[in-house]
């Protein structure tokens, strides 16, 4: 399994209309393959919309994109007016990382990017296969990918949240607790921890026609 993660810059007010001329478009593209989630930024990149496509690997991706552009129905939709720049990363998921499902577990969303310097990988994956369990005892875990294609080196991790007091209470008992960071999980367990590079995390909110909310 492989994610495809569009960003898209837009123009500043113009997310209401990106948001019905997608939703609109949707309709007929979900007929070829559905949307794992689609976000916007609420806290950190503003104007950003975020959409995630599930796909089996890189081939069903391509058969899937190439005939959804030949069936009509508006596809893909028509916004480019209102971009300023966008980029794709095709993600990884960990062996570890949780399945996606659609359903209602937001609807507040921590994207958090970590860029690991390279060769680091196969330290953080030993690392978080740890680390994972001790992070899901304060609260679920949507998501723990690393990039393939696009921006290298990234380490995606995704938590939900049913308000921001939630995410700021869960920070302060992870800190409490003398257990989180991963940092604190690599030093108990006696493995060596993996360099980072830089770090960016967002507040994501989802559209309204999003399988996630």
């Amino acid at each position: 399994m492989i994610y495809e993660v569009r960003t898209y810059n837009l123009k500043p007010h113009s997310l209401p209309e990106v948001e019905m001329r997608f939703g609109e478009a949707y309709e007929k593209r979900k007929e070829y393959s559905e949307l794992a989630a689609i976000w916007r930024t609420e806290i950190g990149s503003l104007n950003q919309i975020i959409h995630v496509w599930p796909y089996k690997d890189l081939e069903e991706r391509n058969r899937i994109r190439a005939t959804s552009a030949k069936g009509g129905g508006g596809w893909p939709p028509k916004f480019a007016e209102f971009v300023t720049t966008q980029f794709s990363d095709i993600m990884m998921p960990f062996a570890f990382s949780p399945e996606l499902k659609p359903g209602k577990i937001g609807p507040y969303f921590e994207m958090r990017t970590d860029t690991y310097a390279s060769g680091e990988l196969p330290k953080l994956t030993k690392v978080w296969e740890k680390a994972l369990p001790v992070r899901q005892k304060f609260g679920p875990v949507y998501a723990v990918w690393y990039s393939e294609l696009g921006g290298l080196n990234k380490f995606v991790h995704v938590y939900p949240y049913p308000t921001l007091d939630a995410l700021s209470e869960t920070r302060a008992k992870e800190r409490a607790s003398g257990m989180w960071p991963a940092s604190m999980v690599a030093k108990k367990e006696g493995l060596p921890d993996y360099q980072l590079l830089s770090q960016e995390s967002k507040i994501l909110m989802p559209l309204a026609f999003s399988p996630l909310q």
